[in-house]
């Protein structure tokens, strides 16, 4: 089960038989049900978290590491699914009818005769059977209510797509029409970022974390991307919204992620969820680092003309509104250049209209005065 081949005798000793068991060293650490061990003293304990992932990272990466899994764990149509579309994509050469062995001999996900952890979690049949963190949990809260939990297992490439169906049935969705035969979906966020940050979550988790899972929590007026796992490889947060070389503590699912058209540029995927974002008239996301984990915030736009107008607000104190979302501050100088033939006065009360509703604050002395959202 193991992959251990001991070397066993019999012999005698002061008329007793003994039987002796020689294990050689293995190259590789040796995993028992997807779980790792060590020996303080007398005790055999497990290895877990922080201990566990720099113990491996000495030597390697987790999805590279092999273990005595048998080729039946393998969804075989799962895999030749993913060979014919990344044949498709111009991003592999192979021929999907192949030995199964041989293909993923291709894909590099066989080595040395064993399957490595990035097999089981990619086109594994049951995952989770041995690595049970590797799923992702989609919750909805209402009124900060935990109202519904997904969770989402199967592979990744089905974790991938499940979630993000997950999350879009807690999501808000309007229609614009653009002409009398076309019609676009307004979503509470654009899909291509909460795509992005869905990959990103699957690609880089740290998966020696065997506590905790992705999760994906939404609110009122915000969503919240957590994953196990700080960011990888000297990556800062600051690097990490510049132009910079990928870096994956998952070569080999990232690799994969690729071949199939999931992931493009690596290293882009960042600023291509800012610019979606920014795109949609909502705020660059929040990045942190918390929890032995990494967070992206991405917040709601609350403001909407539709809300605006239910609270009562005329079209001028919308301008204001919409204006102070898009360049984060409003001075009457803007205010009087936005609003053509409306006296300051008039302005003036519609300010102040705004900050009894306790939507604006007024910032600085009153010659520089300016006015921001809550």
């Amino acid at each position: 089960k193991m992959g251990i081949h001991p070397n066993i005798s019999c012999f005698e000793f002061d008329g007793k038989k003994v039987l002796r068991i020689d294990v050689e060293k293995s190259s590789n650490p040796i995993s028992y049900n997807g779980k790792y061990y060590k020996r303080v003293g007398t005790t055999t304990t497990g290895m877990l978290g922080d201990e566990l992932r720099d113990f491996f990272l000495k030597e390697s990466n987790w999805d590279g590491l092999t273990n005595d899994y048998s080729l039946d764990e393998i969804d075989e149509e799962a895999l030749r699914r993913f060979i014919r579309r990344a044949v498709s994509k111009g991003r592999l050469v192979a021929d999907d009818a192949a030995d199964l062995s041989d293909l993923l001999l291709k894909i590099n996900l066989l080595v040395e005769g064993k399957l490595t952890n990035a097999a089981i979690v990619l086109f594994g049949k049951d995952p989770q059977k041995y690595f049970t963190n590797a799923l992702v949990r989609v919750l909805k809260f209402k009124n900060g209510v935990s109202i519904s939990d997904r969770r989402v297992k199967g592979n990744l490439f089905r974790q991938a797509e499940e979630a993000e169906e997950a999350i879009k049935n807690s999501l808000n969705v309007k229609f614009e029409i653009k002409g009398k035969l076309t019609r676009d979906e307004v979503w509470d966020y654009p899909l291509e970022a909460i795509r992005e940050a869905l990959i990103n979550s699957i690609v880089h988790r740290d998966y020696f974390k065997y506590g905790i899972q992705t999760q994906i929590k939404i609110f009122d007026d915000k969503i919240w991307f957590f994953n196990p796992g700080e960011l990888f490889g000297g990556m800062t947060i600051e690097k990490l919204t510049q132009l910079h070389p990928s870096s994956t503590r998952n070569p080999l699912i990232a690799e994969m992620f690729f071949k199939a058209g999931l992931v493009e540029v690596h290293g882009s995927g960042i600023r291509q969820m800012i610019k979606s974002l920014k795109n949609a008239g909502l705020p660059e996301p929040d990045f942190k680092e918390e929890f032995a984990g990494f967070s992206v915030y991405m917040m709601k736009n609350v403001y909407t003309k539709e809300y605006l107008e239910s609270i009562g607000l005329n079209r001028s104190q919308i301008q204001a509104v919409s204006y102070m979302q898009e360049h984060g501050s409003l001075t009457m100088s803007d205010f009087l250049r936005i609003s053509p033939g409306i006296s300051e006065r008039t302005l003036r009360r519609y300010l102040v209209d705004l900050l009894d509703k306790k939507l604006i604050i007024a910032v600085g002395e009153k010659k520089g005065r300016k006015y921001e959202l809550l």
